[in-house]
């Protein structure tokens, strides 16, 4: 059936009270909280010791700071930039996975960012803590919008336009120099590594079947594109005779075999985002047909 195709099915959009607006609350709400009485003071001495990823804790058995962390930051500065990150991120992924796919990626990139950086405290103390910070679940984020838009363009500092697929060779590659390079112990490069990997792993492993199958030059040949939608069937007798009526007058049938099939197989070759403006009108009234059926 058309309907059951997933590319035909209209992405879950994002309400007002989204998860990625939740997400942003919380955040703000907790550092709020965490500087209620001053940085230095006994609250933000709590909110440390209990909340942000150490090794201390860990050997403490608080292992919910693999979570509580990721609402924990340093300083004002730290939560704006995790904040435009979050949201410039989170709102189009959230879309497109749902609601619930997207929290699992956002908390399992930020759990295994923690995860890396602690056995990187066990090999290297100068890294085992306190660990605050949303960066780990944000460039799980980064890594699987590289994904499943790879042709999109990202501005880096609001100036350099980069295009997505080129942000993953790069996320992976800067913490492992930095790490070996530089001698700064207050930025996770470790806990970014983790994350990055954790948003690839998760769309492979977890998201299933429907995950999109992308290309890595590397190691696959990219398939030689082809004229789809302009091809016609050689099989001309068991199709009606192209009609001059136009597209909303075309029976159910005639519609799909004669407007969106080919379309379909486009989407199936090159990716949805090779569409152009009026495919997706075609689509949008594909869908809205077989609606009313």
């Amino acid at each position: 059936m058309l309907a059951d195709r997933q590319y035909m099915r209209r992405p879950e959009a994002p309400r007002a009270w989204s998860a990625t607006i939740i997400l942003l609350a919380l955040n703000i709400a907790v550092f709020f909280l965490e500087y209620s009485s001053g940085e230095g003071s006994r609250t933000h001495k709590l909110f440390l010791e209990y909340g942000a990823l150490s090794l201390n804790g860990l050997k403490r058995g608080f292992v919910w700071q693999f979570v509580t962390f990721q609402f924990l930051h340093g300083g004002l500065p730290h939560l704006v930039l995790n904040s435009l990150g979050l949201y410039f991120f989170g709102r189009p992924l959230e879309g497109e996975l749902g609601k619930r796919q997207f929290l699992k990626l956002y908390l399992f990139s930020g759990v295994l960012g923690g995860v890396v950086q602690a056995l990187l405290g066990v090999i290297a103390p100068q890294f085992a803590g306190p660990m605050v910070g949303a960066s780990a679940g944000i460039c799980g984020l980064v890594a699987a919008f590289a994904i499943l838009a790879p042709e999109s363009e990202i501005y880096i500092s609001f100036i350099l336009p980069v295009r997505a697929k080129y942000l993953l060779p790069i996320m992976i590659a800067l913490p492992v120099v930095m790490l070996v390079t530089s001698s700064q112990t207050n930025v996770a490069h470790a806990a970014h590594l983790g994350g990055t990997l954790g948003g690839i792993a998760y769309l492979k492993f977890f998201w299933g079947s429907s995950a999109p199958r992308f290309n890595w030059p590397r190691f696959r040949r990219t398939p030689a594109r082809r004229e789809l939608v302009t091809t016609r069937s050689a099989k001309r007798s068991l199709w009606r005779k192209e009609s001059s009526k136009p597209i909303d007058d075309l029976p159910p049938a005639d519609f799909i075999s004669r407007e969106v099939d080919p379309i379909l197989d486009k989407i199936s070759a090159h990716g949805i985002q090779s569409l152009t403006d009026r495919e997706r009108r075609i689509l949008e009234a594909a869908r809205a047909k077989m609606s009313k059926r």
